[in-house]
């Protein structure tokens, strides 16, 4: 579990965030929602320890993070980023998703078949066993969004931390990797910029305002027209289609 508390954090002259608090839910789906600029992905950055903020505590099994060893936080955080990190390193899906064990390994150990399964049943999870032989770089996004929640898996850490993870992705794609992320049912922390995603995929949203949560609770309770429209600065419309909400922005035509 990961548990923050009064984070502030300033990076150069602009104070990023300003006490900001979250915490993990045991097995559910926990949504960073808000305006480009509120701090979401900051306040993610600290939560696996790449951001030191300037105050507040940030506790993994409460333990501080700041007196823990990289190698410990991967244990405990498995995290997909925005970056593309295999970018330029010429090697198979298997051989990518097996970089997720070597937090499990000193420097001087080799891989063992515990590792190897732990590979094979991550790539099963995510319905790409059949790529394990195919280069990182011949993927369509969306694979390989599933490839790098597939290394999460393999790692074995208790939760994990998404940075936008359908960014840049089609619809189809979008909708897959959100709902294998909520099928884990695994402690989840995803940032995410569209609100119709987060009401059906998320358990728990944060809604962020310049740096500070604002709001948070069940979707139903932080998704009203009265609490988005001050934030994101433009009139939020709900519109109930079925068993889900879906979300319009700006005034009626006319």
């Amino acid at each position: 579990m990961i548990t923050a508390t009064g984070i502030d954090l300033r990076l150069g002259a602009v104070d990023v965030l300003s006490g900001a608090q979250l915490s993990t839910r045991p097995g559910q789906v926990v949504g960073l929602i808000g305006p480009n600029g509120s701090g979401k992905s900051s306040l993610l950055r600290c939560l696996y320890g790449m951001l030191r903020p300037h105050r507040g505590a940030v506790l993994i099994d409460d333990v501080a993070i700041g007196s823990m060893s990289q190698r410990s936080i991967a244990r405990a955080v498995a995290v997909v980023t925005q970056d593309t990190s295999a970018d330029g390193i010429d090697i198979s899906v298997g051989e990518f998703v097996l970089l997720g064990r070597h937090v499990h390994r000193s420097d001087y150990q080799g891989f063992t078949d515990d590792d190897r399964k732990a590979v094979l049943d991550g790539l099963d999870m995510v319905d790409m066993s059949s790529f394990a032989d195919r280069s990182i770089h011949n993927l369509s996004g969306g694979e390989r969004q599933r490839v790098l929640i597939a290394r999460c898996i393999a790692q074995q850490s208790p939760v994990i931390l998404l940075d936008e993870p359908t960014n840049h992705l089609d619809v189809r794609y979008q909708h897959e990797v959100l709902a294998l992320v909520r099928h884990l049912q695994i402690d989840s922390i995803v940032v995410l910029h569209d609100l119709n995603l987060a009401s059906r995929y998320c358990d728990h949203l944060a809604l962020l305002d310049h740096g500070s949560v604002v709001q948070q609770g069940r979707p139903d309770d932080v998704l009203q027209s009265e609490v988005l429209g001050p934030v994101y600065g433009i009139e939020v419309r709900r519109l109930a289609d079925g068993p889900h909400s879906h979300f319009a922005f700006g005034p009626l035509s006319t």
